[in-house]
């Protein structure tokens, strides 16, 4: 049964960071992956889920970066893996497994926003590719591990991005229309949504429960492709280049941004929920049109279960992987 798509209440907001709401939480013994885990609220959330006791894996498209983020940090697994490329992701997976026998919690988080057009060696469209594709192949390649924990958490980082545009089905990959990069951007981010929902009702049987989250809007590597300008205009950081924080706005620190993250992937709040979207660390409000202006619900283009078993056997057939 999904869980019902509104606030529970959980006493957090959207100031909260990831230190606050994991404070309490023991993860020892557990074993999570964080993609993306080496820069931005990734580099956040593996920092959260370590106090705790976590063992985190971290597999990383540049090593040396991530290495040099990390040094502080040498318990964590770094391995490389780049989400364009299916053989890396494979065998990313396979070390996985060899490392450990279960995976806890895999949060989703790595992304691309708004690039020039670019496409993967299968021809896909980039931000389709590694937003989506790419976290598909890794959540399948690693089902053993996360069906052996019994109370597994997958994470899809989603984005208040999934009001630009839903899923064309039609023409996923822009082969037929023209490119936009904020509507590629915008597509990948709900297909983000309804992965979890998928995965949801897909995995409620061997006890891995998903959810999809918007961090908030913070300023990290994401935003390379826009000009200052543009992020001058848009208030999100002030003459001098520096970030402007109002969190009740959508504009928040990365601690703030890996918090909502954080807290589905840890807390007991959710016990018995998934296949919902969060934000601000709370079950997200269902909007009645995908044409709200509202920055923290979720429209239903990217909450509909029709749309996320079309979205399903889509990403199995361009990726051939898939759950037994």
């Amino acid at each position: 049964m999904r869980t019902l798509q509104s606030p529970i209440g959980s006493g957090f907001g959207a100031a909260s960071a990831a230190e606050e709401v994991i404070r309490g939480i023991d993860l020892s013994g557990r074993c999570a992956v964080v993609t993306g885990g080496y820069s931005g609220i990734g580099i956040e959330t593996v920092k959260a889920l370590r106090s705790a006791g976590a063992r985190v894996f971290v597999p990383a498209r540049d090593l040396a970066k991530a290495s040099a983020a990390l040094s502080g940090m040498r318990d964590v697994v770094l391995q490389p893996m780049n989400l364009l490329d299916p053989a890396s992701i494979d065998h990313y997976a396979e070390h996985v497994l060899k490392e450990t026998n279960t995976v806890d919690i895999l949060i989703n988080n790595a992304g691309v926003m708004a690039p020039p057009l670019a496409r993967d060696s299968r021809g896909y469209e980039s931000q389709f590719s590694a937003n989506h594709l790419g976290h598909f192949q890794l959540t399948c390649r690693l089902w053993p591990a996360l069906a052996r924990s019994g109370h597994a958490r997958v994470i899809a980082v989603s984005s208040l991005g999934h009001a630009r545009a839903g899923i064309d089905f039609r023409d996923v990959n822009f082969e037929h229309r023209d490119y936009d990069p904020w509507i590629a951007y915008g597509q990948a981010k709900t297909a983000n949504a309804l992965f979890a929902l998928a995965l949801d009702s897909i995995g409620q049987r061997s006890g891995v429960r998903a959810f999809s989250v918007h961090p908030g809007g913070v300023i990290t590597d994401l935003v390379r492709h826009m000009p200052k300008e543009v992020l001058e205009t848009r208030n999100y950081i002030d003459k001098h280049g520096r970030p402007i924080i109002d969190p009740e706005n959508n504009k928040k620190t990365p601690q703030q941004g890996a918090a909502t993250s954080v807290w589905c992937a840890t807390s007991p709040q959710l016990d018995g929920m998934g296949g919902v979207y969060c934000s601000n660390c709370d079950i997200a409000e269902a909007l009645p049109s995908d044409e709200s202006t509202d920055l923290s619900g979720v429209r239903p283009r990217a909450a509909d279960p029709v749309a996320a078993g079309r979205l399903w056997q889509l990403s199995e057939h361009l990726t051939g992987a898939g759950i037994d």
